[in-house]
């Protein structure tokens, strides 16, 4: 489960070991660690990581698919943990250390920096290929964080991005080996810890604005 440490003026979450999918209570544990954060006084920054050879495999769907009656409630959820990842009144950093998918990327693509592992482990968006189609918020999210070539070959083709091939792309800013992606995660955000509060977050509203607003519409169409 998700646990939370602090280095220095940086803070790290860690959001689990194993495929980390978004089950409501991981959700639930990621939100009351993001409490703690944003209610923390003096500069601070976050980087979000993983253990082992997953960051997050996307939304829980075993779970989905014995609760198919809290679908609109679950994706609510989901939606709002990425608005407020977007929006936070700090630096964020995602440290990529394993396999990046579905909902996880777009957990990534949600924090204002990304690190990624260089020789293993891929970034993917594969609802293309798994026949489950993009909420107008997760499309408005990944449209306001790639560049449009980008968003159309990890949209609709469920392109696989290796490291080195997501940083050419820009969907990460950094593609490091192994040992290095939570440091460099660190380096970055403890650069950008002087940066923070509501300033932050009222220029991350505005910039992502159409975004939100998709994210914090309740009404979801459901295929």
């Amino acid at each position: 489960m998700p646990t939370l440490d602090k280095q220095d003026d940086v803070y790290v979450l860690n959001i689990g070991e194993g495929e980390n999918r978004f089950h409501p209570d991981w959700i639930a544990e990621v939100n009351d660690h993001l409490d703690t954060v944003e209610n923390a006084s003096g500069p601070r920054a976050l980087v979000t990581t993983a253990t082992g050879k997953f960051f997050s495999n996307g939304l829980d769907l075993e779970w989905l698919a014995e609760h198919p009656e809290q679908w609109n409630d679950y994706v609510v959820s989901v939606h709002r943990l990425f608005a407020r990842y977007l929006t936070l009144p700090m630096t964020t950093v995602a440290a990529l250390q394993g396999h990046t998918f579905a909902a996880g990327a777009m957990l990534s693509l949600a924090h204002d920096f990304r690190v990624m592992r260089a020789d293993r482990g891929f970034w993917c968006l594969p609802e293309a290929d798994i026949n489950i189609p993009f909420t107008p918020g997760m499309s408005a999210l990944i449209q306001a964080r790639l560049t449009p070539q980008t968003a159309q070959a990890a949209m609709v083709t469920a392109r696989r991005f290796g490291g080195e091939d997501a940083e050419k792309a820009g969907i990460v800013d950094h593609a490091v080996a192994e040992e290095d992606v939570v440091p460099v995660a660190l380096e970055l955000a403890g650069a950008q810890i002087e940066r923070h509060g509501d300033v932050v977050a009222t220029i991350k509203n505005c910039m992502f604005a159409s975004a939100i607003a998709a994210l914090h519409d309740t009404d979801i169409p459901q295929s």
